[in-house]
């Protein structure tokens, strides 16, 4: 095994356990984030979130983001948009919810540098439990071209909105 991709499969083995380990609310899982190129000023992160009690997501944080938000990607009308998680992600007790490309995941936005593939990146993680209590759960994020393992394949995304280009659809022969 190549040593990048062993220090890659140690530091997401550590993102998936630090919040486990620590007795957290919410265990996190397979923890990525997407690398970028020059001049991308937006990414998502990735990973499974499963709390032992019903939680929401409601923030996230990162020093390499002006913005970090909890998006979700949906369908309309065949084309696929974006749009911030109002109130928060519901985690209900003991059910995993996968954070991935083309569904829910955390946007990272007003990049203040690119997110080099092999590298790491601090996010933290914001929870209200139903009592209103508040947590937080800090990750060091691998950063990947794709989801390690084949895990939640990319999906055409439109990010116009945040200073990228849409993507376009594949032409057909």
């Amino acid at each position: 095994m190549k040593l990048k991709s062993l220090l890659t499969a140690m530091a997401l083995a550590a993102a998936s356990l630090s919040a486990f380990a620590a007795g957290e609310a919410v265990e996190v899982q397979n923890a990525w984030a997407r690398a970028t190129v020059k001049g991308q000023m937006a990414t998502g992160a990735f990973m499974t979130l499963t709390a032992k009690e019903g939680t929401k997501l409601v923030g996230a944080a990162s020093p390499v983001a002006g913005v970090a938000q909890v998006h979700e990607m949906k369908m309309d009308g065949g084309v696929m948009k974006m749009a911030e998680v109002k109130g928060g992600l519901e985690l209900p007790a003991g059910k995993a919810v996968e954070l991935k490309p083309g569904g829910f995941h955390v946007m990272l936005m007003d990049l203040k540098e690119p997110l080099v593939k092999d590298s790491t990146v601090p996010v933290t993680l914001m929870f209200k439990d139903a009592k209103g209590v508040e947590s937080k759960v800090e990750l060091k994020m691998p950063v990947a071209m794709a989801a390690p393992g084949g895990m939640g394949k990319p999906a055409a995304m439109d990010h116009s909105m945040h200073g990228m280009p849409a993507a376009k659809p594949a032409a057909k022969p």
